[in-house]
């Protein structure tokens, strides 16, 4: 019997190479649908391009509180106008530094621009270095995004695993402690368990975690990916560069297609 899995492409709208990149994966097939980035100037030239696709693939989200531009300009959270990094982010948060009515602002302004751009709401929607799990964020989910016109998917927390990522699985887990419960309690689907999770710093690593992925990941099972193609933009402004370049020759390879028939598992569509 087959067995259908989500694989969803992290970053689209980070930088030109990276959203062409996922968007011919896209169009092969390759991918469930992608989560987007909607605070970069390109924004609205990207989502044009991804819009004749978005009834046939899923199209989410990306929330973003680190690293990038603040589409709402200078506040408690962006004191010059650019969000931390996400080591500067929770204690600040934690302690009152920043106003939560700042972060919110920031996510609505993201949200916003998402829906204006592409004329619906998202599918599901995620964080970006998995910001979607902190406390601040999960209120903004429950009182921003409500049933009236159909709550989108949420990104569900990693199940514990073993090998060499474990550290960082039962990091981000502990960070997503009762997300999953508590957001399905307040009305939302959750995409779980989640995979994909491995040192990007790593990039042979890629391959056999999707691999074992294809084995053993439960039906509807989430597998989080980040393709792309390196231009002087994603230089400029991510660290993450050769890994995306990685993601996206096996995403494309007759091997990957091969794996996937051999072990029976199909990509989910987007509209399912």
């Amino acid at each position: 019997m087959t067995r259908r899995i989500r694989l969803i492409a992290d970053d689209y709208g980070l930088a030109p190479a990276v959203s062409a990149a996922i968007l011919e994966l896209l169009d092969r097939g390759r991918l469930t649908g992608t989560s987007c980035m909607t605070g970069f100037p390109e924004w609205e030239g990207e989502a044009a391009r991804i819009k004749p696709l978005r009834d046939r693939v899923a199209i989410g989200l990306h929330l973003t509180l680190t690293d990038q531009p603040a589409i709402t300009g200078q506040s408690s959270l962006a004191p010059e106008g650019r969000l931390p990094p996400l080591r500067s982010l929770a204690l600040p948060i934690l302690s009152g530094r920043v106003d939560e009515r700042d972060i919110h602002a920031e996510l609505d302004a993201q949200y916003g621009r998402f829906v204006e751009a592409l004329g619906r709401r998202p599918a599901f929607v995620d964080g970006h270095q998995h910001v979607h799990f902190l406390p601040v964020v999960r209120r903004w989910l429950r009182a921003r995004l409500d049933e009236g016109g159909g709550r989108p998917a949420l990104r569900g927390a990693p199940a514990l695993a073993g090998g060499a990522a474990a550290p960082k699985v039962a990091a981000i887990a502990a960070l997503a402690a009762g997300f999953n419960r508590s957001m399905q309690r307040a009305g939302f689907t959750i995409f779980e368990p989640l995979a994909g999770i491995y040192d990007w710093r790593q990039p042979e690593r890629f391959a056999p975690v999707l691999q074992a992925a294809i084995e053993a990941l439960p039906e509807r099972g989430l597998f989080m990916c980040h393709p792309g193609h390196v231009d002087a933009t994603l230089r400029a402004r991510d660290p993450m560069q050769g890994v995306r370049e990685v993601e996206f020759a096996f995403l494309a390879s007759d091997e990957f297609g091969a794996s996937l028939s051999r072990a029976g598992v199909e990509i989910m569509g987007g509209k399912e």
